[in-house]
């Protein structure tokens, strides 16, 4: 069975999965770490995505950190691919796969059995259009009303992921996100924790959060980026906090005024997340601060339940 943590940015995933996956080897369970959030596929993206460090990993197997150049163009369709390769390779040693993270899309890709449809360049090249010709706030506003769920999971700043959508709506007539909701059967058995921060708590964390990746060296990080190619990545180059740490690199921003959008980003990064996650009911939502008997006492239980399967 596969355990996923998931939740908004600033819930305390990636702690809880290290506590979780020591905890279970105390018991002579081992556990893995399966990646969840897009912008830690990157090589280099540390200070931003709050990725934990190799060092501070508890000699815990991590998987799909790491994997990416920042020029590349991260897919969901690949990582479903690499996702469950990992797992079944977790599983084949007797572990358990840990699977956290906050990128919703890229999480239900895993879980759920949905598969990708493939491209029509002729409805991408008309939506390749439309959004030089009508911006991507127009994109978008026909994305929520046509499919709330996609919108709920992506950011309308992320055209690529934006023309996706709306691809896959006009070729299949159906929902981008209709293939990942929770009555979709299951790739494999599944225990997933949601973590839930009340909302004034999660705003100053999130507001503490993005002042303390600028302090800590963010700027400096895409200094060091820029010769790699991050200008050029059209998927690491516009995620939150970059992209704003760019701006401070190019003297488009000031450092306060950098710190001030990547919150703002969050914070509606964070409701996106909360309502991409809060629409299925199979999450079992624990309020923190989450302890771990809670999370094993839930996995364990699921485990050995003949319903886990259905």
């Amino acid at each position: 069975m596969i355990l996923a943590i998931v939740g908004a940015t600033g819930t305390g995933k990636s702690d809880l999965a290290l506590d979780v996956a020591e905890a279970l080897a105390s018991r002579g369970q081992p556990a893995e770490i399966v990646n969840a959030d897009a912008s830690q596929l990157y090589r280099g993206m540390d200070v931003g995505t709050a990725k934990v460090p190799v060092a501070e990993r508890r000699g815990i197997a991590h998987h799909l950190f790491d994997v990416l150049d920042v020029t590349d163009e991260a897919s969901v369709a690949q990582y479903q691919l690499d996702a469950r390769s990992a797992i079944v390779d977790i599983e084949s040693r007797g572990a358990v796969p840990i699977v956290v993270g906050g990128s919703g899309l890229y999480v239900w890709s895993v879980l759920y059995d949905f598969e990708f449809p493939g491209t029509d360049p002729k409805v991408r090249s008309r939506l390749e259009q439309r959004l030089e010709n009508e911006g991507n706030h127009v994109l978008a506003a026909e994305l929520k009303a046509k499919d709330p769920d996609a919108y709920a999971a992506i950011d309308p700043r992320n055209e690529r992921r934006l023309l996706r959508a709306l691809e896959v709506i006009e070729i299949t007539g159906k929902p981008f996100g209709s293939g990942l909701g929770a009555e979709d059967r299951p790739w494999r058995p599944a225990t997933i924790i949601g973590l839930r921060v009340p909302r004034d708590e999660l705003i100053a964390r999130i507001d503490v959060r993005a002042a303390a990746m600028f302090a800590n060296g963010l700027v400096d990080e895409v200094r060091g980026l820029i010769p790699r190619g991050i200008q050029r990545g059209v998927t690491a180059s516009r995620a939150i906090g970059y992209s704003q740490a760019l701006g401070v690199v190019h003297g488009t921003m000031t450092v306060d005024n950098a710190i001030d959008e990547t919150a703002l980003l969050t914070r509606k990064f964070a409701r996106r997340q909360v309502s991409w996650f809060g629409r299925n009911p199979q999450i079992r939502w624990l309020d923190a601060p989450v302890y771990v008997d809670a999370v094993l006492a839930q996995f364990l239980n699921e485990r050995t339940s003949p319903t886990t399967t259905d």
